[in-house]
């Protein structure tokens, strides 16, 4: 209906009468009778349109348009496109509607020119009422329009562009801001993302400039020099929040990046270097499955990963070409080690496809000639086929073979190795391979025949396995090995090899009728060398044998209290260290051997493997450890295990698990926390909690996470309702605030000590009255009264002797209660030291305790100290005393000494290298034989259990480490801990994390020691000088540091004072070698000497490298203010000495530094950027060149501009990038308190944006709330600036950046609060920023 209308209408309108027609050259025209029709006409389509249905008024524009552009008289054309233009003005229809419909007519065809150009012209004019969102949808239908144009333009058709290029530049128009620029330039990006594919040419420059102009945007949020950051790969696992910046796309191996906004090149280009610097670090499974976002349940191949294997095998191909024979222990041994590793998981767990890393190789290896690579190359390959041949088709290895072809072109058969070096199990990998290929041909019915280039050395392992002559497993012989690697997945041969292999840990399992071996068991373990030299295969097969015997042993129920071999307790502990047996090696040993021997009630075995777990395995992930401590938490109150020597080892072993946790261990464990506090709690051990809460107060100090958290409380409620207790005021001023707090709103009662030795004054009356020895043994065993030990000593104070009745009160009472009697006892003592009788009184009172200690054997040193340092002491000076006393039992008696120098003197903590490691601890425990009462006295538990590895001077080191701490927080003590340090530092050479040890205590304690540069020194030297014999030169620290230590072995002047020393001040020359340092071991040139990282403290040179320059840094005499400072000035002074294509690289290396230190070192970093900030060259910018171009590090380093503002912008982005959960929480409180008051200026504001800018994609995910306290922020600082300014230069890329973080990361959540902000700013401001909370253009002009 209203078709036809308009139809007629429009028909009207053309219709020209006959008299008009024939004489128009003469008729004149009157403009006013004109306009009075057209106005005519325009109601009566008013009135048709204004009544129809939006349906039926788009179809009659349709019409109406149909009709308009058959026209050839370009006049009335006009006329009908304006009666349109009029009815949208009069709000008849929508402008968005007229525009749609012209985009999709038929009719719009350049060839149609007149119609194409008014129609084009009519979308111009009518486009400011249209919607933003249908303005984006106009903009891509006028860029559809446009492909349609030819690309050569003539003048017929240059009209037609212009009139398309006139409406894309007026919606471009940044002041018009018909949309947000922000809408455009993700349109132009996704559609044209490569730049290389532009609409039409005409139109290149128009989209290219505005996509450019979103170039400042990019730049603000985009970490300086991000492509070339590198990590620190640490073993403890990744949480994924630490990962997040690390993320990279598993396809492309691009980063993530949010928004479609024109960053610089590279940092769209595949990170290879950065996932390459992941792959070859050790233990970085964790990260870099994290970092591709690989989940080990869904088995996804990731190709990616596959290319970057194959370049890593072959790297280390050429470098072995290049080595001598001679040198076995090579880096690159070390680096296929790790190889063998990385292929055997990724291929396992499904994230890459063997076929294609063969094929891979093979393409990548024609043409090259590497006669010593290839070996072990193929001992690569071995290692994943020997484990899994016998599970998959032949089909799936056969590419090896076109390997083999390529790699060992020989006619004539290679010759047989030299078999006692273990590089032969290498050379002899292929023919390994090809053995097991024989044999899953014969399995499968198919026919292979072995190359005759191996026919000799083939022969060789047949005689070999034929012979009768057994070789042997002692001193460099590795034939076993080579049968073992050879017939692995044939088990009719395979079993004499490895069953000469078991029978050496093993020895004769034949028994005599009493029990006992008929021969000595073995001690000699396999040494790591045949380890080596043996395939995944071969190493899972024995140590399921290992594994099965043990579970045997512990079900045997005779009455030998451990039968292990002590060569099979260190070839155990040794497999354990391969992580590609992880699930048959650490996971089985926790959840399944550990859990199987005590159900058995094996105690001599339960004891040596938790103390294999103490003293041998090194690096175990966090979860493994918190699962152990549950179990150690349950076992410990079983009834059965209430013996002394099981009780002191549940306890010792809990002590290392908790003490070990790492600050970022601590925190992953966290969230763990919540659901099942029990597991990390005790439900008895005070000492055990409070070592936890000491920990749990190093790792929030530390890495600032976990300071409002829901699971610290949590786990501190658990611990207070288990084992109530409060802690001195001197170690309190140490906990971060959350823990300060909690302590203070929950108190524990007060122990009275009046009472207390008014009470035991009571109960020595009457053992002194009681004449009954039943009465006296039913009296004092009964529980709740936990003063016996007190007794004892007031007995031996008084008597000099122990009532042997009191045994039997012992035995009573058990080993697990007498905790609890141990703690009263501590407490006691602090009252009778404290008596005024002085000092022989004191040393008396000592003596008594030491008879308790070692002559009675009725409590060990290290459970005594342990629990004496960890009392809570609310007075200050008991405090003291506490320590005094602990002093005077260390040092005053020589039993612990001369347990510690023998020990220290006779053995070395390099266990892997030794093989005589039981000789030598039988010897010692021959000399120094450990009892423990009351089952010394008694015949009920029997003999005391062999151990194997420990002993009391190993169980005291972490103890000492407590007992270090406590003298730390105590000033008055200071001159002590020198003592105590001098008499048993050298313990610290059997520590298990020496280095973290240092670093946790500098970090942790950094203002208790900044004035005490000595102390910090004599504690360095003492733990560094005890490691001395045992590891080589520049293991740890640079040489002007090693000449600032004390060491008695140098010759140095007499008059060389502690002053002297103290003066040293280290000049730029010194940070610059240690950053230098830094850097080339992260780009694999390490400083260090080879070693195994499998039992080093960190798992690979760059963790150790950090830790090493962090713990000398702190260590230095000199303030932490110009240690940074100096740090800072290696890149803004010292660039001009740094290779421009390294300085992102040094600057990487500076962040990690800085993140990893206290924070009086880091704050100078943020004080330098309000120094900078406030500067009077930021304030008044008198530069010739933009602020964008300035704060850009690569435009400053190409064309060598002022690079003070872009330096200091890269560091604290380095800093902030490699800044961990906790550290980056307090970036926005930075710029709240300190930058924000500073800023005043559109240029300092700019330079706030590229501070913050990159980092809310961080907050985002790892802190949503402080996204929207600095988008506030931001709005408010404009505002600000807006009001002081008169004149704004930058406004558009100020307003991209706004919009990036609605689209990106609040969305409308600020919709409220950004408003009444945003109708504050100058209209210009406004009209950009409408959007954001949809203001109309009237209020702005209003406004």
């Amino acid at each position: 209906m209203a078709d036809t209308q308009v139809a007629n209408i429009v028909n009207e309108i053309l219709r020209v009468e006959a008299v008009e027609e024939a004489f128009s050259c003469f008729l004149v025209h009157q403009p006013e009778q004109e306009n009075e029709v057209l106005n005519m006409y325009q109601k009566k389509l008013s009135n048709i349109m204004t009544s129809a249905s939006a349906e039926v008024q788009e179809s009659a524009l349709r019409q109406y348009l149909t009709l308009t552009a058959v026209l050839t008289n370009r006049y009335k054309m006009k006329q009908l496109l304006t009666l349109l233009e009029n009815l949208v003005n009069t709000n008849v229809f929508q402008a968005r509607m007229l525009c749609d419909c012209i985009l999709t007519s038929e009719r719009l065809t350049y060839q149609n020119a007149d119609f194409w150009i008014q129609c084009f012209s009519l979308i111009r004019r009518v486009i400011g009422g249209v919607d933003y969102k249908g303005v984006r949808e106009i903009m891509k239908g006028c860029r559809d329009k446009a492909l349609t144009l030819p690309i050569k333009l003539d003048s017929s058709t240059m009209p037609q562009m212009k009139a398309v290029y006139n409406v894309l530049e007026y919606i471009f128009d940044r002041n018009a801001s018909l949309l947000p620029a922000y809408f455009i330039v993700t349109e132009i990006q996704k559609d044209f993302p490569d730049k290389y594919h532009w609409p039409h040419w005409q139109l290149a420059n128009l989209l290219s400039t505005f996509v450019e102009s979103f170039k400042p945007c990019a730049q603000m949020v985009s970490i300086v020099g991000h492509s070339k950051m590198l990590p620190i790969v640490e073993f403890s696992g990744y949480a994924d929040h630490l990962v997040n910046p690390w993320r990279l796309d598993p396809t492309t191996l691009k980063f993530c990046l949010k928004g479609n906004l024109p960053y610089a090149d590279q940092l769209f280009k595949p990170q290879i270097d950065l996932l390459k610097h992941v792959l070859q670090q050790p233990y970085s499974r964790d990260m870099m499955c994290s970092m591709l976002g690989l989940q080990k349940q869904h088995k996804q191949r990731c190709i990616a990963l596959e290319d970057q294997l194959v370049e890593l095998m072959i790297i280390p191909m050429e470098r072995s070409d290049q080595e001598s024979e001679e040198d076995e222990m090579s880096s690159t041994h070390w680096c296929w080690l790790h190889l063998s590793s990385q292929v055997i998981y990724l291929i396992l767990i499904g994230f890459a496809s063997f076929p294609n890393i063969v094929m891979g190789l093979h393409n990548k290896l024609i043409g090259q000639d590497m006669k010593k690579g290839r070996d072990h190359l193929m001992w690569v390959l071995l290692q994943y086929i020997s484990g899994s041949i016998q599970r998959n088709s032949l089909s799936m290895f056969l590419p090896i073979i076109k390997l083999h072809e390529l790699l060992y072109p020989e006619k004539e058969p290679i010759p047989v190795p030299d078999c006692t070096k273990a590089y032969c199990t290498h050379q002899l990998a292929v023919l390994c391979i090809w053995m097991h290929l024989l044999k899953k041909a014969e399995s499968e019915h198919k026919t292979m025949v072995m190359p005759q280039n191996l026919k000799l050395q083939y022969e060789f392992l047949q005689h070999l396995m034929s012979s009768n002559n057994v070789p042997t497993l002692i001193g460099s012989d590795y034939r076993i090995a080579l049968l073992c690697n050879a017939y692995s997945t044939n088990q009719e041969f395979f079993a004499r090899p490895m069953g000469i292999m078991i029978e050496t840990l093993l020895g004769n399992q034949k028994a005599l009728p009493n029990g006992n071996p008929t021969a000595p068991l073995p001690t000699v373990p396999l040494s790591m060398c045949i380890l080596d030299s043996l395939t995944l295969h071969c190493k899972m097969s024995l140590i399921h044998s290992i594994v099965t015997h043990i579970a045997k042993l512990a079900q045997n129920k005779t009455n030998i209290p451990n039968m292990m071999a002590p060569a099979l307790v260190e070839t155990y502990s040794r497999l354990l260290v391969y992580t590609e047996i992880e699930s048959l090696g650490i996971k089985g040993f926790i959840n399944q051997l550990l859990p199987n021997v005590f159900k058995s009630h094996a105690w001599g075995i339960l004891h040596n493997l938790l103390d294999m777990f103490s003293y041998r395995i090194h690096h175990i992930q966090p979860h493994y450890r918190v699962t152990l401590l549950s179990n150690i938490h349950s076992l410990a109150a079983y009834p059965q295990a209430n013996q002394t020597q099981l009780q002191l080892c549940f306890e010792s072993t809990a002590l290392r698990l908790i003490t070990s946790l790492s600050s970022s261990g601590v925190q992953m464990q966290m969230s763990r926390v919540v659901t099942e506090p029990k597991s990390l709690v005790s439900s008895e051990s005070e000492e055990l909690n409070r070592v936890l809460v000491l920990t749990l107060a190093r790792g929030i100090y530390m890495t600032g996470a976990g300071s409002d958290g829901a699971a610290v409380k949590e786990l501190l409620t658990t611990i207070m309702t288990n084992t109530p207790h409060m802690w001195s005021q001197a170690t309190l001023q140490c906990f971060p605030p959350v823990l300060v707090e909690f302590f203070t709103q929950n108190p524990a009662t007060k122990e009275n000590k009046q009472i207390l030795k008014k009470s035991v004054e009571e109960e020595y009356r009457k053992w002194t009255s009681m004449a009954n020895d039943n009465d006296i043994i039913s009296h004092f065993s009964v529980p709740g009264t936990p003063l016996f030990l007190c007794l004892l000593w007031k007995m031996i104070f008084e008597t000099n002797r122990i009532n042997p009745i009191a045994f039997k009160i012992l035995e009573r009472i058990g080993a697990r209660a007498l905790s609890a009697h141990l703690r009263k006892f501590c407490d006691y003592l602090m009252f009778e030291v404290t008596n005024p009788a002085g000092g022989p009184h004191i040393n008396k009172c000592v003596d008594a305790i030491n008879d308790i200690i070692w002559k009675y054997n009725i409590v060990t040193i290290d459970r005594l100290v342990l629990c004496l340092v960890l009392r809570p002491n609310p007075d200050g000076n008991e405090s003291q005393v506490c320590l005094y006393i602990i002093q005077l039992l260390l040092l005053k008696g020589s039993e612990l000494r001369n347990r510690a120098q023998d020990f220290v003197k006779e053995n070395s903590p390099e266990h892997w290298k030794q093989n005589n490691w039981y000789e030598k601890h039988l010897a010692f425990h021959r000399k120094y034989p450990e009892k423990f009462a009351p089952e010394e006295a008694s015949s009920t538990y029997g003999a005391p259990i062999p151990v194997y590895l420990s002993n009391v001077c190993l169980r005291f080191i972490p103890v000492l480490d407590i007992v270090v701490h406590r003298h730390l927080e105590i000033p008055q003590v200071c001159k002590n801990l020198e003592q105590l340090l001098e008499h048993l530092g050298y313990l610290y050479k059997f520590h298990e994390r020496p280095v973290s040890f240092l670093y946790n205590t500098l970090h942790y304690y950094e203002t208790k020691l900044r004035d005490k540069p000595l102390l910090k020194r004599k504690l360095v030297s003492a733990v560094y000088g005890a490691l001395k014999e045992v590891r080589p030169a520049g293991w740890a620290t640079t040489e002007s540091f090693q000449n600032f230590l004390p060491d008695a072995s140098k010759d140095r002047p007499v008059h060389t004072l502690e002053s002297d020393f103290l003066a040293w001040a280290p000049d730029l020359n010194y940070y610059l070698n240690l950053v230098n340092r830094m850097v080339d071991t992260m780009t694999g040139h390490s400083h260090f000497p080879n070693t195994d990282w499998r039992f080093n403290e960190y798992p690979n040179p760059s963790a150790h490298c950090l830790y090493v320059t962090s713990v000398e840094l702190m260590s230095l005499p000199v303030p932490p203010t110009i240690v940074s400072n100096n740090l800072l000035d290696v890149v803004t002074k010292g660039f001009v000495v740094i290779p421009a294509t390294k300085i992102e690289l040094w600057i990487n290396a500076i962040g990690i530094i800085l993140a990893a230190l206290p924070e009086a070192y880091w704050v100078v970093l943020y004080d330098r950027v309000v120094e900078l900030t406030t500067s009077k060259d930021m304030i008044e910018w008198s530069y010739e060149y933009t602020p964008f171009q300035l704060f850009n590090l690569k435009t400053t380093s190409d064309a060598m501009l002022e690079n003070k503002y872009s330096l200091t912008l890269a560091l604290a982005h380095a800093f902030w990038y490699h800044a961990g959960a906790g550290l980056i929480t307090l970036m926005p409180t930075f710029v709240k308190e300190r930058l924000s008051p500073e800023i005043r200026t559109e240029t300092q504001l700019i330079y706030l944006c590229h501070l913050v800018g990159p980092y809310l994609q961080r907050f985002n995910t790892d802190l949503s709330r402080a996204v929207m306290d600095i988008t506030i922020h931001l709005y408010e600082l404009l505002a600000h600036v807006d009001k002081t300014q008169p004149h704004l230069e930058y406004i558009d890329p100020i307003c991209d950046l706004l919009y990036h973080i609605k689209y990106m990361f609040v969305g409308d959540m600020l919709k409220n609060e950004l408003e009444t902000v945003i109708r504050k700013l100058r209209p210009a401001l406004q009209m950009r920023l409408r959007f954001i909370t949809h203001l109309n253009v009237e209020q702005i002009n209003t406004a």
